[in-house]
């Protein structure tokens, strides 16, 4: 699968979703690169159809449909050191929470108080080193009830555990793959899930 955005054809914020399952627990892996800048994420137990929070003046006309709103595994053009320290980390996109893990961080949130860093896994940009730079990267997503692990290369980046049943991380949904940003190609190859329910 690939998505190209130029300067002119920009695609803004765009999705790809598979509607043939919905998933709450599974593994997902699959193979990632980005390209000339910008970013993608892997969402999973998103929703489609929800009002866009983020749209800007100038973005292409949206459809909801294919809008993305939910859990997702950033992945960002890894040349760009501003925007690549998302790569690996826990997003909510498309909701207030926004960031919910950084790289490296193990972070817990509990009904009725704030989120709290549990651990550390490591030095956010030594952990970038692990990133392929316009090479294939095999990312992997377990996503255990409350509980969602994000590793790259073999490498765990970052997990985040929601004791919220009633949050929106913890119903099942939809799997889809991001592009964000102009230029930037992002190719996705290899995807493989094993739904758990």
């Amino acid at each position: 699968i690939v998505g190209e955005s130029t300067s002119e054809k920009p695609s803004g914020n765009s999705y790809i979703s598979y509607h043939g399952i919905v998933a709450r627990d599974f593994d997902l892996k699959l193979e990632i690169k980005v390209e000339n800048g910008g970013g993608s994420g892997i969402q999973y137990r998103s929703q489609v159809g929800l009002p866009w929070r983020r749209a800007r003046p100038g973005d292409p006309p949206l459809n909801l449909n294919w809008m993305m709103t939910g859990p997702q595994a950033d992945f960002w053009f890894p040349v760009n050191p501003q925007v690549f320290v998302w790569t690996g980390q826990f997003y909510s996109e498309n909701t207030p929470m926004g960031i919910l893990a950084w790289r490296g961080q193990v972070v817990q949130s509990v009904p009725g108080h704030a989120q709290r860093l549990v651990g550390n896994i490591g030095d956010r940009a030594a952990l970038g080193g692990y990133v392929k730079i316009n090479d294939w990267n095999q990312y992997l997503i377990m996503a255990r009830g409350g509980t969602f692990i994000h590793v790259i290369n073999g490498q765990l980046m970052a997990v985040y555990v929601d004791d919220d049943p009633s949050s929106s991380n913890n119903v099942p949904g939809l799997i889809g793959i991001e592009i964000e940003g102009t230029p930037c190609k992002v190719s996705v190859r290899n995807i493989w899930l094993k739904k758990r329910s």
